[in-house]
């Protein structure tokens, strides 16, 4: 009898652990697949305002904010923009002076928690650029995707397509740029986003569904006069424009695709969030197995290099702590007559941009030259 209750109770104890893994799993990937769109990626540290002067703010010292670049800096109700470190200034040994080179709104007080953003820009492209836009509804498989639609007198239109813990906010900081070289941009919300449908499970797939909302704002813009499409996508976003260069109908129309920081690999990137949400080790191999298990992904790469028939320009670099660039090296090195990587590094991830606007900037212009 006792050996009969021993053993029960092992086995009792066996399935409570297995039970809790399974949770402690499934809570662990939730760092990827329910990342909120527009709050900040648990890899990106909580700052501290230690005070403000004209065109000036001391920040807490962190890697982070010694980042080089210009940068949104985000607060709860609040958000501004911050330029380069100024060595110069005066400050603490725990402390970093930033150009504080303006409040979009809100304001910034000592004692204040605020975190860096890609994002430069607040509202839409005519209240933050001053450029004429329209709302659109795109068609989607789930019902219908907002989107900023930006003329242009070119027929090659650009579909800007956001990331993890972005909103399409994010594109604003190229609009101005393409818009200037005469581009119709179409910025997307997609499913998951705010006043976007949501996923069947609420989650985030990684790119895994939602290209087939890039595949829908495709086929907008052909019935709307493109001859020609740029796919341009950050994060997953870019993820999910290389799924459409390869899966959509409508490829044989895409002229270029522009990557910045891709998720390549959905497993390192589900690794790098959770960890940096205090995972203990052990515990991230099964929230990948969660992960696997929730949404249905596999261990492919995001997509076939050999399906890919469109010049692809790519920015990442060796410091993104969400994505790895190692699989976009791989992908340069496999189709070198098609694949340009611009390594940038120092910046973090999806803002490749921020860092360097201008090299940047230049290379997207060789880049759109020829696909004009």
């Amino acid at each position: 009898m006792r050996t009969v209750t021993a053993t029960a109770a092992a086995v009792t104890a066996a399935l409570a652990a297995g039970a809790v893994s399974v949770a402690a799993g499934r809570l662990a990937s939730d760092a990827a697949l329910k990342a909120p769109p527009g709050r900040p990626l648990p890899t990106e540290p909580r700052l501290t305002v230690h005070g403000t002067a004209p065109g000036r703010i001391t920040l807490t010292r962190d890697l982070a904010s010694l980042r080089p670049g210009t940068y949104g800096l985000a607060g709860d109700g609040s958000h501004a923009v911050v330029g380069p470190v100024l060595t110069d200034a005066p400050h603490s040994a725990d402390s970093v002076v930033r150009r504080l080179e303006r409040v979009t709104h809100g304001s910034l007080s000592a004692g204040d928690a605020v975190w860096l953003t890609p994002n430069l820009y607040v509202g839409n492209p005519g209240s933050a650029l001053g450029l004429d836009h329209a709302d659109v509804d795109v068609p989607g498989e789930l019902g219908a995707l907002p989107a900023w639609f930006v003329p242009g007198a070119r027929r090659t239109w650009v579909i800007a397509v956001h990331g993890l813990g972005a909103t399409r906010e994010h594109a604003l900081n190229l609009t101005g740029f393409l818009h200037s070289r005469r581009f119709p941009v179409l910025a997307l919300a997609y499913r998951g986003d705010l006043g976007a449908p949501r996923s069947p499970d609420g989650l985030n797939h990684l790119g895994e569904t939602e290209w087939r909302d890039v595949d829908a704002a495709m086929r907008y813009a052909v019935r709307y006069g493109a001859e020609r499409l740029v796919l341009l996508g950050w994060s997953t976003g870019a993820t999910m424009a290389l799924r459409a260069a390869t899966r959509s109908g409508l490829r044989h129309l895409i002229s270029g695709v522009v990557l910045d920081s891709p998720v390549l690999d959905w497993q390192a990137t589900l690794r790098a969030l959770a960890a940096a949400r205090h995972t203990p080790g052990p515990l991230l191999p099964l929230a990948v197995r969660a992960a696997q298990g929730r949404t249905g992904l596999h261990a492919d790469p995001a997509s076939d290099p050999s399906l890919l028939a469109a010049p692809t320009l790519i920015f990442h670099g060796p410091d993104d702590r969400v994505a790895p660039w190692g699989p976009s090296r791989a992908l340069a090195a496999r189709r070198p007559d098609l694949v340009t990587l611009h390594p940038i590094p120092d910046a973090p991830h999806a803002a490749m941009w921020n860092t360097t606007p201008t090299p940047y900037e230049e290379s997207l212009r060789r880049f759109l030259t020829p696909l004009m």
